[in-house]
């Protein structure tokens, strides 16, 4: 049977019960008592359902709806897809649909968002990483599936869906009211770094152009190092996570998956031809860095290939399989957790994410008490600056020169960016002491 493998950040719902299928099992004459017993206890139910249930319900909805509940008590990744979220789940991993741009999960039974898209409606409106989603417009989400979350949030674009977040340090609720548009994902750019020789690698997403257009970037940059940014990037496509490791990493395994059925363990080992094996490289992380992103971090760790720079990550290192139950192209299908992925060290990402070997938490540099710790290279914009204000002329200047760390077409990464994002200035002091001292065969972090 086809199936599809995801590495998925969320969405949820879903079993499997059918007639074909009992009718199938029982043709075998399984002997196994328990489990005849299951399945005799099963019709019962549908049955009593159908005779005495206060509505009239088809057997085709009876179902899908045993379906859905079995699968959604399972774990919070599989699910039961109808024809429609399927459609839509296909739809996602090729860069482009509609909706506010954040990717979720259930954590701790909450739902959660694992990040917003980088430059949709959801990252413009301020949603952040671990952000909890208490409403959607006026309907709570405590014991809502993250499909149905996901079917709430979406919508025509230019229409607008309400959330209530609950965020860490917050001491009340924050609203957001938020304009759908479609979202169309640029899930790789890169910028040089100003005064440097450096390429700042940007990944939002794995979709199925990652690993084309990053070997395509630094090719053409002849950069002396690499900050290969990875926050709030929810994962994609295994195989993508797999291609971008094999650009890095000359030999060993990058990930394994193991399951129940150890047919379908498997390793994936490094190609061999690994373009960029000799480039020092640094990548940041955060709580919003999961599944594709966690894998490759965590396989540039084990093999020492990269200092790991900021947060721990999400944590989420399942597999998950998308079964579809017939052969047509827009029928349903079950999407099942079917093992979990384990680093080249053998420690698995499922629950516990990755540790980076420098922890740094968000926010801009710290300055000086005076609040005017300026380097002669900056003074002059800087004056020029305070010269607008004082004139009234700043708004019609700034909005020319104000440098956009999250504007993909923007050229280069400023000194402005840097200072603004102490995660990203860490990074590049990393990379300088790389460069200087040679990029040794294996990464050694002392306080790792």
């Amino acid at each position: 049977m086809k199936y599809y493998r995801f590495l998925l950040a969320g969405f949820g719902s879903a079993l499997i019960i059918s007639a074909v299928l009992f009718s199938n099992l029982f043709a075998k004459g399984n002997s196994n008592q328990s489990r005849l017993d299951g399945y005799s206890k099963i019709r019962t139910v549908i049955s009593n359902i159908e005779n005495y249930y206060v509505d009239d319900i088809s057997m085709n909805e009876i179902v899908n709806k045993a379906i859905s509940g079995l699968l959604s008590n399972l774990d919070a990744h599989s699910a039961y897809l109808t024809p429609k979220e399927y459609t839509d789940l296909k739809v996602q991993t090729s860069g482009h649909f509609d909706g506010i741009g954040i990717q979720i999960s259930l954590k701790n039974d909450a739902l959660t968002i694992i990040s917003p898209i980088e430059g949709t409606p959801g990252d413009k409106a301020g949603l952040k990483a671990g952000d909890v989603i208490l409403k959607i417009n006026d309907q709570s989400t405590l014991n809502m599936t993250i499909d149905d979350a996901v079917n709430l949030m979406r919508g025509k674009k230019k229409t607008s869906v309400k959330l209530t977040i609950i965020r860490k340090g917050e001491p009340k609720p924050l609203v957001f009211d938020i304009q759908r548009d479609t979202i169309e994902i640029n899930s790789t750019y890169a910028k040089k770094i100003e005064g440097t020789d450096y390429l700042y690698l940007r990944v939002n997403t794995f979709d199925e152009k990652v690993t084309k257009n990053v070997e395509s970037l630094v090719k053409n940059s002849k950069a002396k190092g690499i900050i290969l940014d990875l926050r709030n990037n929810p994962g994609g496509l295994l195989e993508q996570a797999v291609g971008l490791g094999n650009l890095f990493i000359k030999e060993g395994v990058i990930v394994s998956q193991k399951g129940k059925i150890k047919s379908n363990n498997e390793e994936f080992n490094a190609n061999g031809k690994a373009p960029f094996s000799k480039i020092p490289l640094v990548v940041l992380v955060n709580g919003g860095s999961a599944s594709a992103s966690e894998i490759v971090a965590g396989s540039l760790q084990d093999h020492k290939r990269a200092i790991i720079v900021g947060e721990n990550t999400f944590g989420k290192g399942s597999v998950q399989i998308v079964l579809p139950l017939d052969n047509s192209e827009n029928g349903d299908a079950l999407r099942l957790t079917t093992a979990r992925y384990y680093l080249p060290s053998g420690r698995t990402i499922q629950a516990v994410g990755i540790t980076p070997d420098i922890v740094v938490y968000p926010g801009p540099v710290p300055k000086d008490g005076d609040d005017f710790s300026i380097k002669e290279a900056d003074l002059k914009k800087h004056l020029q600056s305070e010269l607008e204000k004082i004139d009234g002329t700043a708004n019609a200047t700034q909005s020319a020169t104000k440098p956009a760390p999250k504007d993909s077409k923007s050229k280069a990464i400023t000194a402005e960016d840097i200072y603004n994002d102490i995660q990203l200035k860490s990074a590049i002091d990393a990379l300088k002491v790389l460069t200087v001292v040679g990029i040794p065969t294996k990464i050694n972090v002392a306080n790792k």
